[in-house]
């Protein structure tokens, strides 16, 4: 499994360390049962980042009740985080952090803070000039500077959150509209290739190129321009 808190891939060796019961319920009044429950708490601490992952389990105890499945959910951290590099600046830092972290309260919340974020970078980054995120989303991809990936995955926007069925989307990307399954997931990833491709490679390239010169410098070379 991977850490929740530091993405460092770990050994999963949780241990119980409470069970909480609650009783069988009877109404006479209605003839109704609640079943007995069982509440596991599992604890563990990253042996990477020290830092705790707890999961919370209920099963049903004493009666047949269809209703009552096992469940099983992260408690402690509520979502999963996401690294984001050093070199993304704010705001897109700040709102991709965001949308990260109440994806697991809000995929709605979720998307229409990554769909901001989105824009943001296709006008800021990769130079659209349309007004919608849809028509801007087109623009870029014609251009041809993505990567075929990263023209595809943004393409998948499009579709996965059902842009023709949903206006306000791409017109008023920040508000919060119903989600397709997996939209806001989806949006977060190609968030992250358009990080990589805006942001971490040309910081990479400009610090090849910088020690290149230095070298070319030191030899009385000319100098990369």
């Amino acid at each position: 499994m991977k850490c929740p808190h530091c993405n460092t891939g770990i050994h999963e060796a949780f241990a119980v360390s409470t069970i909480v019961t609650a009783p069988i319920v009877i109404n006479l009044a209605n003839h109704a049962i609640a079943p007995g429950l069982i509440w596991i708490l599992n604890h563990q601490r990253c042996p990477e980042c020290h830092d705790s992952i707890i999961l919370l389990e209920r099963q049903t105890i004493g009666v047949a009740w269809t209703d009552w499945k096992p469940l099983k959910f992260m408690a402690y951290p509520r979502s999963r985080s996401r690294p984001i590099a050093k070199e993304v600046l704010d705001p897109y830092r700040q709102d991709f952090s965001e949308a990260s972290k109440v994806l697991a309260d809000s995929a709605k919340a979720s998307a229409a803070l990554s769909r901001r974020c989105l824009q943001a970078i296709l006008r800021d980054r990769l130079g659209a000039r349309k007004k919608d995120l849809n028509d801007q989303i087109e623009e870029v991809i014609v251009s041809g500077k993505l990567p075929s990936h990263i023209a595809e995955g943004l393409h998948a926007v499009r579709n996965i959150g059902n842009f023709g069925a949903h206006a306000l989307k791409s017109t008023a990307t920040g508000t919060i509209v119903d989600v397709e399954p997996g939209e806001a997931e989806w949006n977060l990833e190609v968030i992250e290739m358009l990080f990589d491709f805006c942001f971490v490679q040309p910081a990479l390239a400009a610090k090849r190129k910088a020690e290149l010169n230095e070298k070319l410098k030191q030899i009385g070379k000319p100098l990369i321009p």
